[in-house]
């Protein structure tokens, strides 16, 4: 019966791959050890050997297909006597991943032929007797990884051959048979979960460790996936606020009798949403399936630190809200924070994000996109700086902002005109009643 040639797992993480090249036509004849294929993963181009002897009698799978599936059948091979005919009453079906826990009894499969990458160790055949070693791609990389000498190992799998089961089991058990040293990885360091940073060369009594809570896990992962997959570039520029703070008393000044009272970032998130909104080419999400959501509402996610990191509560509407609604939305928001009581609606789902370290003196800094979110706006603090005006020298209070997108969907004259339209805002702060 003809023999599955499957689309071999070149790591442990590899779920699918691209067949780059056939090396056989069907017709051609192949011995154990030739290099039949070549694979591509996104980590690197390996050669791929068949370790069972016949004729290429079908390619199911042509050169330069994406995405082929790991145990996925790529080709068919006919045994010693088989003409064409044989192809066509044998399956081919991709073939099920080798169990991870222990394998139920169930009639033998149809012999299969594995698409191995050149093993480490080279262990193709028995040294003593010439014999070849059969065994699974999985048994042959936990056995070099553990030291063991397949030829030492008796399988369990269809026609005595060697699996994962199998080398598990004789790693257990005690050392009868023989086994050689492992070979010490190149990148891989054995980490002692109490001790982590002995291999840096610091002592555990030198640090404490804590458990981080959910809250700082998640912030950790996704702030990683968005410094990793997503292209950033930033856009910095200053902007003169002398003419907003003077804004700011006279809101202020009007909405005492409230009792409210309005901060200099509830007019930034309030300029952010009107830029929004002037700008609308920049207020869009990358989604991942090759499309962009173009958002029809300003939806601005404001940073706020609380213990073990921050969150992002969003004002809703910011272009459409008055600014003592602002005020009072964002004090709400952030003292339920911090206190951990905010619904997930309230901090999930904004469409642009702005941080303002301005008030710990800190004078710029670019920050990490919140996905899916297109850009981020970082806010440093207004200072007394010298200005050329009318070409002269004078002076005036000056806030450094720095803007930074996702290039898939903000490119440099998106973000520069959204900056632009902000900055207006910023200093005429009476440009935005019209």
């Amino acid at each position: 019966m003809p023999i599955e040639i499957l689309m071999p797992a070149l790591s442990p993480t590899m779920e699918e791959g691209t067949l780059a090249k056939w090396n056989v036509k069907e017709g051609d004849t192949v011995e154990s050890g030739d290099v039949i294929a070549e694979i591509e993963t996104d980590k690197a181009t390996m050669e791929v050997e068949a370790v069972d002897e016949g004729v290429v009698g079908k390619i199911l799978v042509d050169e330069g297909a994406e995405g082929v599936k790991v145990n996925a059948v790529i080709a068919m091979l006919l045994e010693d006597g088989e003409d064409a005919s044989a192809l066509d009453q044998a399956s081919a079906t991709p073939a099920s991943p080798e169990p991870t826990s222990p394998e139920p009894m169930s009639p033998e499969p149809a012999p299969v032929v594995d698409a191995l990458p050149t093993p480490v160790n080279g262990q193709i055949t028995d040294a003593s007797s010439g014999e070849r070693i059969k065994a699974s791609p999985l048994a042959r990389r936990i056995a070099a990884d553990k030291g063991l000498d397949l030829a030492q190992l008796s399988g369990t799998g269809p026609h005595g051959r060697i699996i994962k089961r199998d080398v598990e089991n004789a790693a257990l058990a005690p050392a009868t048979q023989t086994t050689r040293a492992p070979a010490p990885a190149a990148s891989a360091v054995e980490i002692d979960q109490d001790e982590p940073l002995a291999a840096y060369g610091i002592p555990a009594e030198r640090y404490e460790l804590v458990k981080a809570d959910n809250i700082t896990k998640i912030s950790a992962k996704r702030l990683t996936e968005s410094f990793r997959d997503i292209p950033h570039f930033p856009l910095t520029v200053d902007c003169e606020i002398d003419k907003l703070l003077d804004f700011r008393k006279r809101v202020n000044a009007a909405a005492e009798k409230d009792g409210a009272k309005v901060s200099v970032n509830d007019i930034l998130i309030k300029c952010s949403g009107m830029a929004l909104k002037r700008v609308p080419q920049a207020n869009a999400s990358w989604i991942e399936d090759g499309r962009i959501a173009m958002h029809k509402h300003a939806d601005v996610s404001m940073a706020v630190a609380i213990e073990g990191g921050l969150i992002t509560p969003i004002i809703v509407d910011a272009d459409l809200k008055g600014l003592v609604e602002i005020s009072r939305e964002t004090k709400d928001l952030a003292a339920r924070a911090r206190d951990r009581k905010l619904a997930p609606h309230e901090f999930q789902g904004g469409t642009f994000s702005l941080s303002n370290l301005g008030m710990f003196g800190v004078k710029s800094f670019a920050s990490i996109i919140n996905p899916p979110q297109g850009m981020i706006m970082s806010v440093g603090s207004g200072e007394k700086r010298p200005v050329v005006k009318n070409d002269a020298l004078a002076m005036a209070t000056v806030m450094t902002v720095t803007l930074t997108c996702d290039h898939r969907v903000v490119d440099g004259a998106t973000g520069a005109k959204w900056l632009a339209a902000f900055k207006g805002f910023v200093e005429d702060p009476m440009t935005m009643l019209m």
